[in-house]
C-alpha cells in the first residue's frame, strides 16, 4: 500500500513561511507528503497561492475567506474566474461563514458565499469551505446549490457532521484532533466519520499537533507533521496508518480531479 499523503490544507502564502517555501516543501516530501493544496483566503493570497502552486507544481485554491468578505467588491467573480483558468487552480474558497470572530458582517459573510457558491456551480468546481459557529446558516445555503467539495478543519458536532455528510461534502481534519484540551469531542467523532469522506490537512502555519514529540521549538505547523495528523486518525478508527493514506489520497484526487 502506499503511504503518500496529500496536504488537503496549507496557508503557505503566511508570512511565516516567508523566504522559506522550499525548505518548507523539501520537509515535507521526506516525510512522503507528495502535493499540497495552498489555500487563498482573499484575491492577494490567491494570486499567491496559485504562482507558488505553479513554480513548486503543487494545486491552489482561489476565494475569499469570511473574515475577509467585507473587502470583497463587485469584481469577485471576475478575479475569481481569471485564477481558476488556471489548472493548478482546483477549487473556489476558502469560502464559508464565521460566527465566531465576526471580522466582517454577517450579511455580507453570506452574500459573498452565496456569490462562491454560484461561481462554484458556473465553473464545475469543488468548494473549500470555513465554517466556524454557524453551522445552521450555512447549511441553509448550501442546500441551495449543487455543489460538491470539502468542510475544511470540522471541528463541530456530531449532527452537524451527519449533515454535511449528508450533502456529499468531504470533511477535513487539522491537527485539532491531536489537541488534548480542545479536541475531545472530535476525537469521539473520528470512528463514525467514513473514511471515504475524510481529507486530512495540517492548516499550516497553524494547528499545530499538540501531541507532536518531542515539540517543535517554533511552535510553527507545517506540512511535515501531516503523517502524525495521519497516525493519529487511525489510530482512533482502528486501521492502519497506510489504509488512511491510501484512502485520503484516494478522495482527495476524486474530488480535485486529479490523476494518481
Amino acid at each position: 500500500m502506499s503511504t503518500h499523503l496529500i496536504d488537503a490544507g496549507v496557508n503557505l502564502t503566511n508570512h511565516q513561511f516567508n523566504d522559506q517555501h522550499l525548505a518548507i516543501i523539501t520537509r515535507a516530501k521526506t516525510q512522503n507528503v507528495s502535493q499540497m493544496l495552498l489555500i487563498g483566503c482573499n484575491i492577494n493570497s490567491s494570486q499567491q497561492a496559485f504562482e507558488l502552486a505553479q513554480q513548486y507544481k503543487l494545486l491552489a485554491t482561489a476565494g475569499v475567506h469570511p473574515h475577509d468578505a467585507k473587502s470583497a467588491d463587485k469584481k469577485l467573480e471576475t478575479q475569481l474566474r481569471t485564477l481558476a483558468v488556471n489548472s493548478e487552480v482546483v477549487a473556489i474558497g476558502e469560502c464559508g461563514l464565521d460566527y465566531n470572530r465576526d471580522f466582517s458582517p454577517r450579511e455580507i459573510q453570506r452574500s459573498v458565499l452565496h456569490r462562491q457558491l454560484a461561481l462554484a456551480v458556473e465553473l464545475n468546481l469543488p468548494v473549500y469551505l470555513h465554517e466556524r459557529d454557524a453551522s445552521e446558516d450555512m447549511l441553509a445555503i448550501l442546500q441551495q446549490y449543487s455543489v460538491r467539495g470539502v468542510l475544511h478543519c470540522f471541528t463541530g458536532d456530531h449532527h452537524t457532521l451527519e449533515q454535511y455528510l449528508s450533502l456529499g461534502l468531504y470533511i477535513g481534519i487539522t491537527g485539532w484532533v491531536c489537541d488534548e484540551r480542545r479536541g475531545k469531542s472530535l476525537q469521539q467523532l473520528i470512528p463514525t466519520l467514513p473514511l471515504e469522506r475524510l481529507l486530512i490537512e495540517t492548516d499550516a502555519p497553524f494547528l499545530i499537533p499538540r501531541s507532536l514529540t518531542p515539540k517543535p521549538k517554533s511552535h510553527r505547523n507545517e506540512p511535515s507533521y501531516l503523517p502524525h495528523i495521519c497516525q493519529t486518525i487511525a489510530s482512533l478508527k482502528g486501521l492502519e496508518f497506510a489504509t488512511v493514506a491510501k484512502q485520503t489520497t484516494l478522495n482527495f484526487q476524486q474530488l480535485f480531479n486529479q490523476k494518481g
